[in-house]
């Protein structure tokens, strides 16, 4: 018989893990996704394509840097003293450290690359003759984005948003800098697991642990069908 407690203590931070990782890979499908478009796009003034390549780069920071190092940063970037943080304070705006929303913040900055990385890719894919028969028959670049290149890239999108919607799962660097650990705000299954080995609860880690690797290869088995279906295409 499991412990009421014990149950609400797994049940609490999974649920902030599911949350944080819904509402990020939405964001990144509504935001990142034109972000790719524009990087996979070819440029004909040198300045706009040495811009894409800078920016490609700080977008794959997070690949190389360790997820405390990105953590700490933010962590001064958003608190009340400096930066960010300062500006919201001035204006009487929350500040977003050890709340969700920074949770949000960090989450979307962290798994960027891993979202950016296969949609900008599959645009990349779109056939040259398909591009130029749209820029024929469509005149507007956001109709020819929504019904054509989308479309096109569908595989990729839903290849990175599983991708995203994982890391973020799995995230502790990051959320534990900026997010702290907050019941049922911020501590995310991975703090919960880690609070739980340094109280020696080992069963309560068990479990956590064990749910985290079924989620796990689920994902994984989704990832890899998709992959698949995109070397077919």
């Amino acid at each position: 018989m499991i412990d009421p407690s014990l149950m609400s203590d797994m049940l609490s931070p999974l649920w902030v893990s599911i949350k944080l990782a819904s509402v990020t890979t939405l964001c990144l499908l509504l935001f990142a996704t034109p972000i790719a478009y524009w990087l996979a796009k070819p440029s004909r003034r040198r300045s706009i394509g040495r811009l894409k390549i800078i920016l490609m780069g700080i977008i794959a920071m997070p690949l190389v840097l360790p997820p405390t190092v990105i953590g700490f940063y933010l962590l001064l970037l958003l608190s009340p003293s400096m930066g960010i943080g300062k500006w919201l304070s001035e204006h009487n705006i929350s500040p977003l450290i050890f709340t969700f929303e920074g949770l949000v913040v960090g989450s979307i900055i962290y798994s960027l690359p891993f979202y950016i990385q296969p949609v900008y890719a599959q645009f990349l894919r779109i056939p040259k003759s398909v591009v130029e028969v749209s820029q024929l028959l469509e005149p507007s670049r956001i109709r020819r984005f929504m019904s054509v290149a989308l479309p096109q890239a569908r595989v990729g999108i839903i290849l990175g948003a599983l991708v995203s919607f994982a890391h973020t799962i799995g995230e502790f660097g990051v959320v534990l800098m900026i997010g702290g650990s907050i019941s049922g705000e911020t501590k995310v299954v991975s703090i919960a697991i880690y609070e739980q080995v340094e109280a020696l609860n080992y069963e309560a880690a068990h479990m956590m642990s064990g749910i985290l690797v079924i989620v796990g290869v689920v994902m994984v088995a989704l990832i890899a069908s998709v992959s698949r279906l995109n070397q077919r295409t």
